[in-house]
């Protein structure tokens, strides 16, 4: 262990060099990546089919190639899955990450090759790394092992060529040798499909294990520390394991958890840490636990373009590189990858809070919203209407999501928002008029239509009882993994779902 350790810090003091490079020098880098992928995918099909071999600059391939969403290259994919191969990238492709579907229940395989992993993934991870040990240079973190809590991979039922799982599965499944020596558990329980069953294998697992950090989505690591202190009988988190420092998250925002990690893992030397990681890419780590966004990594083999999200309709929208981009601006991210994945509309939205280096905080969705009367509420204003309305009742959310309340005969419309609390606000009537307000002060759309209730009526806040969400998930076959609470939407669905299982 002290040999690995040592050779991960020589390695780290390389890469942070590196880093400082695209930090300096952003859009060069950029360019020298868009290259190398056009360079390397010229003889897929898809770069034939686009004429990769006669672009000579990224303005060529903004004209050549049209902006894809996951219906456009859809067609390609299940062609790889069924063994095909030289479609959309040149090496072979045999992994899939099956997207938990954030904006909807569709299944998305988002095609992985062993540069993504590689050159992507794992390589962010080692950043990670990077960035925590050169803020904390007294960390103990690589002394011990970091608490994975992956998803399920399976044969893909297309192909025995094939194989798919949520990504967290997928890169366990291909980790270097070297990492089975700094991560618990197993390989073999991590993987096991059925989420109680390895729940109960990794806390009996990992108890008497030197666990410094841990990494994954906060809801349900949640789940998984509630299970450790159960089944140990301590009060928290540090009477198991006194040494745990670190808590790498992602996946959604960690504002409504913080208070109730905090009362888990009471220290003030715990330390948080933000990344911005999906199926279809490594994009932004937190390089400085004082600030609250992330850096945006230029030289993981992802060329980016960022499109107003004002002008996202548009028949001919404008399209930026990150020379060009502005701060302040909701922008779509659009990527190009190591993955085979052209100009790609991944469905997030960002906005730069910096540009010398390039940071960003993630907004919403393009698709995550509650626009049902011409309101436009996104997951950046959801977020701090809650923040506020629990700031203000000594609430603390545990899960929650919103939607329309549609208009009838005899009522106009509104919201629903269905909250399951940690600690529910002393007065829920409170609760629901400042986070009416506050939604009100960030977004002049729903002040307009919540103007002597002309459009709008105040917000319908249900409170549920503990344990609804999961049972919801439990029920849908989405728990653990990387499967998220939908948090806002723009139909019923999600809220009928729950109104369902009230009713039980």
């Amino acid at each position: 262990m002290p040999l690995i350790n040592s050779i991960i810090s020589w390695v780290n003091v390389k890469r942070l060099h590196q880093i400082e490079l695209f930090m300096k020098y952003p859009f060069d880098v950029q360019q020298e990546v868009f290259g190398k992928l056009i360079e390397q995918a010229l003889r897929t099909t898809w770069g034939v089919q686009y004429g990769f071999d006669s672009i000579n600059s990224i303005e060529e391939y903004q004209e050549r190639v049209p902006i894809s969403t996951y219906d456009d290259v859809k067609p390609y994919i299940n062609r790889l899955r069924e063994g095909e191969q030289n479609l959309l990238w040149p090496t072979e492709i045999k992994w899939f990450a099956k997207s938990s579907g954030t904006t909807s229940d569709k299944s998305k395989f988002i095609p992985v090759s062993n540069e993504a992993m590689e050159d992507c993934h794992f390589r962010a991870a080692k950043d990670v790394i990077a960035f925590y040990t050169k803020q904390r240079p007294d960390s103990a973190v690589l002394k011990g092992k970091t608490l994975t809590l992956g998803g399920s991979a399976e044969v893909n039922n297309l192909s025995n060529q094939s194989y798919y799982g949520d990504l967290s599965a997928v890169l366990i499944e291909n980790l270097p040798f070297w990492a089975q020596f700094i991560r618990t558990p197993t390989s073999e329980i991590a993987l096991i499909p059925d989420f109680e069953e390895k729940l109960d294998k990794i806390t009996r697992h990992t108890v008497n294990e030197n666990v410094t950090s841990i990494a994954g989505v906060p809801s349900w690591n949640l789940v998984l520390l509630r299970a450790v202190l159960d089944f140990t009988g301590k009060n928290n988190i540090l009477e198991v394991w006194p040494n745990l420092e670190l808590f790498t998250h992602g996946g959604v925002s960690f504002t409504p958890y913080r208070e109730t990690f905090n009362k888990l893992i009471p220290s003030d030397k715990m330390n948080y840490l933000e990344t911005y990681n999906a199926s279809e890419g490594f994009f932004g780590i937190q390089d400085d636990l004082e600030r609250d966004d992330m850096l945006l990594m230029l030289d993981l083999g992802i060329f980016y373009e960022f499109l107003p999200l004002d002008h996202l309709n548009e028949p001919n929208p404008p399209i930026y590189s990150v020379g060009d981009v502005e701060t302040g601006v909701n922008y779509a991210m659009v990527i190009t990858t190591n993955g085979g994945l052209w100009r790609y509309m991944i469905g997030d939205t960002v906005v730069f809070t910096s540009l010398n280096p390039h940071r960003i905080k993630i907004s919403g969705r393009t698709k995550y919203y509650i626009n049902a009367f011409g309101e436009e509420v996104i997951m950046e204003n959801a977020e701090k209407a809650l923040i506020t309305a629990c700031k203000e009742t000594g609430a603390v959310i545990k899960e929650y999501t919103a939607g329309p309340l549609f208009m009838s005969e005899d009522s106009k419309g509104g919201h629903e928002w269905m909250i399951e609390f940690e600690n529910p606000p002393g007065n829920l009537d409170r609760f629901t008029e400042v986070l009416d307000t506050t939604l009100s002060s960030v977004n002049s759309d729903y002040e307009a239509k919540r103007y002597k209730n002309l459009t709008l009526m105040l917000p319908k806040v249900v409170s549920l009882k503990p344990g609804t969400f999961y049972k919801w998930m439990q029920k849908r076959g989405k728990l653990g993994g990387q499967n998220k609470i939908p948090r806002l939407a723009n139909d019923r669905k999600y809220l009928d779902e729950l109104s369902d299982i009230l009713t039980q």
